[in-house]
């Protein structure tokens, strides 16, 4: 049985996000974990829409990013289908619709300074935001993961689809990456997440 769409966010978020999935056109499913996306929009063939987040985030990523796909639904109903995904209309609804979750009732109080600097001017991923990301993840259930910032240089990593690197040096931000099977130069933001690897000498 599926678990309830409001038992995966904060309690004292639910009755405001019940307000805004109001729309009969407008379903929201929670998935599986997806690597390369926390969730999406889309407008069905039958023009209904559509939401999807994925169920192994912590309540506050998952709130943050349903609010984000909610934001896509209605940016698309005031504005029309010619914006930009992440432009100035989708960012301006964003605002909008996030500012009122911004309460210590519903996020902990370490994190509200980093979400006002964040929401001044929200990206396409909160993810791009090394410090908001980082400060979300210490609320993640405890695994096994590394983050490319805590790799010692030289030492060898691999992502969840195998691809092996060897961690460079550090640029203004991110982290110069070294692909072992191309010799490729990749960069990395410092809160992606990795396995370390260890090899015998």
């Amino acid at each position: 049985m599926q678990t309830p769409l409001l038992n995966y966010i904060p309690s004292a978020a639910q009755s405001m996000v019940t307000e805004l999935l109001t729309d009969d056109n407008l379903t929201v499913k929670v998935k599986s974990e997806r690597k390369t996306r926390h969730g999406d929009y889309r407008e069905l063939p039958n023009g209904k829409h559509q939401i999807t987040v994925n169920s192994n985030l912590n309540t506050y990523r998952f709130l943050m990013t349903l609010i984000h796909e909610i934001a896509h639904f209605t940016a698309y109903k005031k504005y029309g289908r010619a914006i930009k995904p992440h432009g100035k209309e989708w960012k301006l609804t964003f605002q909008h619709l996030m500012l009122p979750f911004l309460r210590p009732d519903i996020f902990p109080s370490e994190l509200l300074p980093l979400l006002a600097k964040h929401f001044k001017n929200p990206k396409a991923s909160s993810d791009t935001d090394a410090n908001l990301s980082l400060a979300l993840k210490q609320y993640n259930e405890v695994n096994d993961k590394t983050y490319v910032f805590e790799v010692p240089f030289g030492e060898t990593f691999k992502l969840y689809n195998g691809r092996v690197f060897k961690q460079g040096k550090q640029r203004r931000k991110r982290f110069e990456c070294l692909e072992v099977s191309t010799g490729k130069l990749y960069l990395f933001n410092p809160n992606a997440e990795v396995e370390l690897l260890s090899y015998e000498e």
